[in-house]
């Protein structure tokens, strides 16, 4: 969800840049604070923070009966 989020926040710092706008606040919404947003979402994604992807149960990779053992 995080990285949604931060893929949203670099869209709209791109579109601000090729649009040449800063939705009526240049000091708030201006191309360098949405991409630290972005940045930010994207670190807290990437240090486990949020429904990011989880491990595997455990290690034990295999369910059922494993072939070969009596």
């Amino acid at each position: 969800m995080l990285a949604i989020l931060a893929a949203v926040a670099f869209g709209l710092a791109l579109l601000t840049d090729l649009l040449d706008t800063n939705f009526g606040a240049p000091q708030l919404f201006n191309n360098w604070t949405l991409s630290l947003i972005g940045f930010l979402l994207l670190s807290l994604y990437l240090a486990g923070v949020g429904s990011g992807p989880r491990g595997g149960g455990g290690g034990r990779w295999y369910r059922g009966r494993r072939p070969g053992r009596g």
